[in-house]
């Protein structure tokens, strides 16, 4: 069950990190002196919680601790962000050496804070090209102005996961391909019921579980900021775009009002109860391991998966999405970092490991060596988030000094616009960029 980067979960934890500027004062990868042959341990923290996810973390760290008899590893997992923050400022014996986050929109406060170590000499040192190892959107949200302090472990990538038997019924034979005909489709699937519903095509709204601004700006192509570094959402016309569309959407389904009615009867995201499930939407717009767990839950459907729709004017741009995973990285205040490296290094960049983690949990592997890998286990359903991660036009949010709290301001706006609280976008959009044009400044 992956949780990345969820902005309403983690905007604490983002404010968090921006003291550990003064806090970290540990070596730099070109300082780091300790010996990686000599008998060390080290203590490694991740967010994975379910038994799952437990049990294939222990398995790659076996046969890390196999292949470096000297390096023992003391696992700790379920950790939060806050957590982490919280034992890195506190500092001694008790912190930290390696740390995963499933948070990317962390990675720009973790790099400009110091809080993580540039790994770029590490990876200099070992000889390893990460221009050739990791694909190209994944360095993007894994470092921070030059510096590479994270580097990704695994990947997400978002697209459409469908009720294919939902969709036969309807006499519908393919997933929409363009914004229209996702409209299209989401009205034929949608049935009343009274005031309210049986099923809905699409729970459009914000906070629909993984249908974020994000996801659909990244349809659109939108560009979050400027050459010179400053918020963009104004100027760039596909943000307006975007959200009258998915405006539009809201209109067509039902309107906000009841749709968000509806909405508040679904169960957790992360239980047989997800509305997807259920039957209660016959599209989700999710991460490649929905399937997964919609096949675990015993649904008495087929599943079906495919990208998400473009606008109409970038069909050509089809088999595109929005790419997020997890992160590693070492304390900048570990003592240990050498060896630490070694553990990273491993666990990023190793093929063998990044294939059965990958395998385990149901992600996307996170090297170009590991998707090409004879062992990686692609079902037809995962096949078409793979295909998303690899294409040219997928995208992601930019790192940024203040985390992601430029996404939290351009999330708030857009609940504001589904609502009809926003009487002139425009306007509207040149303020949110003011707003974000100051949080920068003030974390830099």
């Amino acid at each position: 069950m992956p949780r990345t980067g969820r902005l309403t979960a983690v905007a604490a934890a983002l404010a968090a990190i921006s003291v550990l500027a003064t806090a970290c004062t540990g070596q730099s990868g070109t300082q780091a002196a300790d010996d990686p042959k000599a008998d060390v341990s080290l203590t490694f923290w991740h967010g994975w919680s379910e038994p799952g996810e437990v049990k294939a973390i222990e398995e790659n760290i076996a046969r890390f601790e196999k292949a470096h008899p000297n390096i023992k590893v003391k696992v700790t997992g379920n950790m939060t962000d806050d957590k982490i923050n919280q034992a890195l400022r506190a500092g001694g014996d008790k912190a930290p050496d390696v740390v995963s986050s499933f948070t990317t929109d962390s990675v720009g406060k973790f790099c400009n804070s110091g809080a993580f170590t540039d790994l770029n000499p590490f990876l200099q040192k070992s000889g390893v090209d990460k221009a050739k190892v990791f694909p190209k959107n994944l360095l993007e949200y894994t470092q921070f102005k030059g510096n590479q302090c994270t580097l990704p472990l695994l990947n997400d990538a978002y697209g459409l996961v469908y009720n294919k038997t939902a969709f036969e019924a309807a006499g519908i034979h393919e997933p929409p391909k363009t914004w229209s005909q996702f409209t299209e489709v989401a009205q034929r699937l949608t049935k009343p019921s009274g005031d309210s519903y049986e099923q809905v095509g699409i729970m459009p709204t914000y906070h629909g579980y993984e249908t974020k601004p994000v996801r659909l700006a990244a349809q659109w192509g939108a560009t979050y900021f400027d050459a010179e570094g400053r918020s963009n959402l104004a100027k760039d016309p596909a943000f307006a775009q975007m959200l009258t569309a998915q405006k539009d959407l809201v209109a067509k389904l039902g309107g906000y009002e009841k749709l968000e009615k509806f909405r508040n009867t679904f169960g957790d995201e992360w239980s047989a109860e997800h509305p997807f499930h259920r039957g209660q939407v016959a599209m989700q717009i999710d991460g490649e391991w929905r399937a997964a767990m919609a096949k675990k839950a015993g649904v008495g459907f087929e599943i079906a998966t495919a990208p998400l729709p473009v606008p109409d004017d970038k069909a050509g741009e089809y088999g595109k999405g929005y790419l997020a995973g997890t992160v590693m990285g070492i304390s900048s205040a570990s003592r240990k970092q050498n060896a630490a490296w070694e553990l990273v290094k491993y666990m990023t960049t190793d093929t063998a490991a990044v294939v059965s983690f990958a395998n385990a949990i149901h992600n996307i592997p996170s090297t170009l060596a590991a998707l090409d890998s004879p062992d990686l286990q692609v079902t037809p359903e995962l096949k078409t988030f793979i295909d998303i991660s690899r294409h040219p036009k997928s995208s992601t949010t930019p790192a940024q000094a203040d985390g992601g709290t430029y996404q939290l301001t351009f999330e708030d706006f857009a609940y504001k616009v589904e609502k009809g609280d926003v009487s002139d976008l425009p306007a509207g959009l040149a303020q949110t960029d003011k707003q974000i044009d100051t949080d920068i400044a003030k974390a830099q």
